[in-house]
């Protein structure tokens, strides 16, 4: 069954953020907590979520030399979060370092690589890397490097699932972002995205969901539809 993960965002303070947790509890099956909830409440705000139950998938996206990478994997394990994010683009050694730190310091904690953002198209790819390559290419390559290097899985748009399944096997974690609800004139900012019942047809592990529950007149309600999706689609 595939999962939600709701991803906090647009925060103005941490008592916004607890707001949240408040409001939506267990509802979800995971928060994703990134870079703007950490940098306004700290190690303490991730802990407050850990402590109340719900699981938590710190997205960071840990991009430094191997030592570096493996001291803040130790550090996420010692806030007991259940999942965090680190860039594949930092190479064999460093992944490996990350899923080392992580099988070390928690028997649980999952380490996910981040492949190509779903903000990104085909033109913004090719001007990143300085050559022409096909996304899917590029998704597939990098999920392949975390894999080899003991990654848990990958974070992957939705249209690079089956393939990702295909062959790095179906225990492979993968985690989608770029989730709407129906229309694609609600993409935002996401180049690459699905409903939450095409990504769990192809597999997804966890749906990523923001804006359709941030920008919701009723969160909860919006909770409940995803859910509706995603139960539907297993049927």
């Amino acid at each position: 069954m595939t999962k939600l993960a709701f991803a906090l965002k647009a925060v103005t303070s941490t008592d916004e953020t607890i707001t949240w947790l408040e409001r939506i509890g267990g509802a979800v099956d995971c928060y994703k907590l990134q870079m703007d909830v950490f940098g306004r409440g700290g190690p303490d705000v991730i802990r407050r979520f850990v402590d109340s139950g719900v699981e938590v998938f710190l997205d960071l996206k840990f991009h430094d030399i191997p030592s570096v990478v493996a001291m803040s994997v130790e550090t996420a394990a010692e806030m007991g979060v259940s999942m965090l994010t680190v860039h594949t683009m930092g190479g064999s050694d460093m992944l490996a370092a990350a899923a080392d730190a992580a099988r070390s310091a928690s028997s649980s904690l999952r380490v996910l690589g981040v492949t190509v953002l779903t903000s990104l198209d085909q033109a913004q790819l090719a001007a990143v890397t300085g050559k022409e390559q096909p996304v899917e290419e590029r998704v597939m390559a990098l999920a392949i490097l975390a894999k080899e290097a003991g990654c848990d899985g990958v974070v992957a748009s939705p249209h690079e699932l089956k393939a990702i399944k295909s062959e790095c096997g179906s225990d492979f974690a993968v985690v989608t972002p770029g989730i709407r609800l129906d229309s694609p004139d609600a993409k935002d900012d996401q180049a690459r995205f699905m409903t939450p019942a095409q990504a769990a047809r192809l597999g997804a592990d966890y749906v990523v969901v923001g804006r359709p529950i941030h920008a919701a007149q009723d969160p909860l309600a919006a909770v409940a539809e995803i859910r509706r999706q995603l139960e539907d689609d297993s049927e």
